[in-house]
Formats: C-alpha cells, sequence, structure tokens
C-alpha cells in the first residue's frame, strides 16, 4: 500500500487568477487538482484546501491554523502550497514546532493560469523531496530544496537561496 502525501492548499500565486477587465490578482478556486491531473501523479494523495491567501496577509492565526493541520494529519510526508513572499517565515514557525514529519512548502513565482508558471515544476519536485527528505521542514523551488533554518527569498532575483 502506497503511503499517502497531504497537500494542504494555502493560496499564494500558485492559485492567484488574473481579471483582464482592471489587471488585479484575486482567488477564486485552487489549480492543484488540475496541476495534479496534468503532471499525471499516481501517488496516493490527501488534499486539503485550507485557505486561499496571499501571503502577505498570512497571521499567526493562519500559520497556527497550518501547523494544526500538519499536526493532526495520519500522512508522515505533507505539501503545502503557499505564498512566497512570507513562506520562510511559516517554514521556520512549523520547524519551530518540532513535528515529527517530512514537511516541504511550496509555491510559484509566476501564477498557474498564465501558463509559464513554475508552479507544476515546483509542485512535482517537493512531491518528490517529501518522498526521500528525511523527517523536518523544507522549501522546495526551481529543483532545489532548503532547510527551513536556512534559507531566504532573494527579491533581487525572484530565486530562493541559501543563507549567507
Amino acid at each position: 500500500m502506497k503511503e499517502t502525501i497531504k497537500i494542504i492548499v494555502t493560496g499564494g500565486t500558485f492559485d492567484k487568477q488574473y481579471n483582464e477587465l482592471n489587471g488585479s490578482l484575486h482567488f477564486t478556486k485552487t489549480h492543484i487538482y488540475e496541476m495534479l491531473q496534468l503532471g499525471r501523479s499516481r501517488l496516493a494523495l490527501d488534499v486539503k484546501e485550507l485557505m486561499l491567501l496571499d501571503s502577505l496577509q498570512m497571521t499567526k492565526e493562519h500559520r497556527e491554523e497550518i501547523a494544526l493541520h500538519c499536526n493532526n494529519t495520519d500522512a508522515n510526508k505533507i505539501v503545502i502550497t503557499h505564498g512566497t513572499d512570507t513562506m520562510a517565515e511559516t517554514a521556520v514557525f512549523l520547524a519551530d514546532l518540532k513535528i515529527e514529519k517530512t514537511i516541504i512548502l511550496t509555491g510559484a513565482m509566476v501564477p498557474y493560469q498564465f501558463g509559464s508558471s513554475d508552479g507544476l515544476f515546483n509542485l512535482g519536485s517537493s512531491l518528490a523531496f517529501s518522498q526521500v527528505l528525511p523527517f523536518g521542514v523544507y522549501i522546495s523551488m526551481n529543483g532545489k530544496y532548503f532547510d527551513a533554518y536556512n534559507v531566504r527569498k532573494n527579491k533581487e532575483i525572484g530565486e530562493f537561496e541559501v543563507l549567507q
């Protein structure tokens, strides 16, 4: 029997939609199911749509809600979709809780709906990393993974990197 990987959806650029009338980005639904189908995933997955939120709006209470779901799931492997602006902050928050599971946070720099998004690749990489990394909290972006305590988003180049 395959071990189930829990996917917790929290929003971020991953799930933003473009409003053609006014040029704004907003949320209506998650794209995770379409992405999994397009990527031909054959993993045992349990998806929880927790929230659709821009990570700049994420509060301690939102992070506590994410942690509660990480603690309460039977799955030992968890992938969390998250906005990139505060992803490192959430990763540290979860790492400080010492949850005995493999938790991977991932997101996208470009909305999935745009077609040229990095989201599909990041999701696939994160699902793979969740199966092979030991218990701990990680960020997975652009085919790389980073320890929660040793990563930052470099806003000048639009990539995550190891702290110097």
